[in-house]
C-alpha cells in the first residue's frame, strides 16, 4: 500500500485555448478501467478483502481509516490517494463519512506515483 498526497503528484501547467490550470494524470491505460464514486455514511466500511486487480482510491471528502495486512491502520483525508497493488489485502472505514473515486486497471501502475 502508498499513500500520496494529490498536490505531490507532477502535474503540468495547461495553458491552451487561455486555460490557466495544472492536470495531474493519475492513470492513462489501454487496458480495461473501472472508475467509480464510492461513499461511505457515518460509521461506514468496506471490509477487508484482497484487491482483484491495482487499486486506487482518492479521498474527495470526508476522513477514514485504511489499513492493509497486518499494518496499523492509518488515517486518511481529502487530498489522499491510497494506492493497493494486485492480491493486497485492504480495509476502509470512517466514523463521519467519506466520499472517494475509485479507479481498477490492470493498467495502473502505482510505483508511478
Amino acid at each position: 500500500m502508498r499513500v500520496v498526497r494529490l498536490d505531490e503528484i507532477t502535474g503540468k501547467n495547461i495553458t491552451q485555448y487561455g486555460s490557466d490550470f495544472i492536470m495531474r494524470k493519475i492513470i492513462m491505460t489501454n487496458q480495461p478501467s473501472h472508475v467509480g464514486i464510492m461513499e461511505l455514511k457515518v460509521n461506514g466500511l468496506v471490509g477487508y478483502h484482497e484487491a482483484t486487480i491495482p487499486q486506487a482510491l482518492i479521498i474527495l471528502e470526508g476522513e477514514g481509516w485504511i489499513r492493509t495486512g497486518e499494518e496499523e491502520k492509518m488515517k486518511v483525508t481529502a487530498g489522499d490517494v491510497v494506492l493497493w497493488e494486485n492480491g493486497e489485502g485492504h480495509e476502509t472505514t470512517t466514523e463521519t463519512g467519506l466520499k472517494a473515486i475509485v479507479i481498477e486497471s490492470e493498467g495502473l501502475d502505482i510505483r508511478s506515483f
